[in-house]
């Protein structure tokens, strides 16, 4: 058993690793039947009546894993309906929609189970899972570990003949996202950067059905991604659409990760707006006739995100609501609070306005699309740039990624939270404040300086913001020479 599975490949929010390392076709065969006693166990019904939804995205082992995973659901009785190389988004979409009966017979699909490892470079891969439309939780995903284990064990199991049936989701995803938005887009030129991983199948296509003049980058998939890495949060890789926004003279760019559930912008001058500008953009535009008609909608984020887009959030009268980093927890306190926004500073976010409540990166672009073109009919001269005014005053870092290996965070971040206790001079400025709901948020007057542990990846991620940049860079100083001297301090 522990030469097939690996328990560091379970996450908080998913299941994650190295091919061949962590992750192998032998651990997803078993997850398949894993998966199956688990949506047999929630749901009360028998293996034969589960109907489960498979994609995967342009790594080049996804197809193998998606394959094996699919013999693992299949030997224990349970259906699949397989939507190949698809974005994430759609794997999620693929729970909402209704199948002609030739594909599932009548029944509806149960949970979504997808092969990605979203922006992590080429040689990761991984699985997200659904289950009756909602992401598995961390404790959720910890009950599959669990049956993985016993599946593993069981050498004594007999195989069943479950359905596998072809479905194509992409097309059915075009034509249903498309008449939300019927040429909305007429009179915008925009740049869309899919870095050779999923969302060249779908958004160029989409984005024209809306009316836009689409320059495609990257549209073809190779899991290689050989002329850039897919994660728009770092931008390193937007170095290419930003000059191709320029050079266009277009309104805006749209990038995409590797699966396609996270979203980059780039406005008219090249510049890259981060989560939590593009957030209170799609915020601002939502809540304003809400709050007129007397509501107060709730905006969920995370703690990694601007100051301002808390501040503007709750000075309209709506209620912005911050939470752990991941779209697990996202999606989870969506739910809990009813909330009809949330998003991350990574690009990840999730529409309950109009939508289904999941990220999805692809959708996100025409909700920015439509934004745009409306301030573009009332005033031509409209540029992207002009809805980042309560951005002005402040200044943010860059995300620091300070490299950690993964037994040490929880040491580390308890000696920081110590040492900042026992002399709480040590940024040189009042703290106000220390959030733990996922890390240290320490919070200043006029910014903060938060540390937390990656959930993918063996780093802390550091951010900062101040009034100035002066400021902002000497609290990232002292937290980078705090965390060098714990670091040395444990050994």
């Amino acid at each position: 058993m522990t030469n097939i599975l690996k328990l560091s490949a379970f996450g908080k929010n998913d299941i994650r690793g190295i091919f061949n390392d962590d992750i192998t076709p032998e651990l997803f065969y078993y997850v398949g039947r894993a998966y199956v006693k688990f949506v047999c166990e929630k749901n009360n019904i028998l293996a034969k009546d589960v109907w489960l939804s498979v994609c995967e995205d342009a790594r080049l082992h996804s197809k193998e894993l998606s394959d094996s995973l699919i013999k693992g659901i299949n030997s224990l009785g349970g259906n699949v309906v397989y939507l190949g190389l698809a974005p994430t988004p759609l794997g999620y979409f693929s729970e909402f929609i209704n199948y002609p009966d030739e594909i599932t017979m009548g029944n509806k699909i149960q949970g979504a189970l997808i092969v990605t490892a979203s922006h992590n470079p080429k040689e990761y891969n991984g699985l997200k899972m659904t289950l009756n439309k909602a992401s598995l939780d961390e404790s959720q995903i910890k009950e599959v570990k669990e049956l993985t284990i016993a599946q593993t064990n069981n050498k004594s199991f007999n195989y069943r003949f479950g359905l596998c049936r072809k479905f194509d989701i992409i097309s059915t995803y075009i034509e249903k996202i498309s008449q939300s938005f019927p040429n909305v887009g007429q009179n915008l030129k925009i740049v869309v950067d899919s870095a050779n991983a999923t969302g060249g199948l779908v958004a160029p296509k989409l984005y024209r059905e809306m009316g836009c003049d689409v320059i495609e980058l990257y549209s073809e998939p190779d899991g290689n991604f050989p002329n850039h890495h897919p994660n728009p949060s770092d931008e390193s890789t937007l170095d290419t659409i930003k000059k191709s926004v320029i050079d266009n003279n277009a309104d805006f760019g749209i990038a995409f990760d590797g699966d396609s559930d996270r979203i980059g912008v780039i406005d008219s001058k090249g510049n890259y707006l981060t989560g939590d500008k593009l957030l209170l953009i799609y915020a601002l535009d939502i809540i304003s006739d809400l709050i007129k008609r007397g509501e107060k909608p709730n905006i969920v984020s995370e703690v990694k995100c601007s100051q301002v887009l808390y501040d503007c959030i709750n000075k309209t009268g709506a209620n912005a609501i911050m939470c752990k980093t991941g779209h697990g927890y996202i999606k989870s306190m969506m739910r809990e609070k009813k909330a009809i926004l949330g998003g991350e500073m990574s690009g990840h976010i999730f529409f309950n306005d109009r939508f289904y409540g999941f990220d999805d990166a692809i959708y996100a672009g025409c909700r920015i699309i439509e934004i745009v073109a409306k301030h573009k009919l009332k005033n031509p001269n409209f540029k992207l740039e002009d809805l980042l005014e309560p951005f002005k005053n402040t200044f943010c870092s860059k995300e620091n990624r300070y490299k950690i290996e993964n037994e040490l965070k929880k040491p580390i971040l308890k000696m920081v939270n110590e040492k900042i206790k026992e002399n709480k001079n040590l940024f040189n400025d009042e703290i106000k404040d220390i959030i733990t709901i996922d890390g240290l948020r320490i919070v200043f007057d006029g910014g903060f300086a938060l540390i937390r542990q990656s959930n993918t990846e063996p780093v802390f991620t550091l951010r900062f913001e101040a009034k100035d940049e002066q400021t902002c860079k000497h609290y990232e100083k002292c937290m980078i020479d705090l965390l060098d001297k714990c670091k040395k301090d444990i050994g």
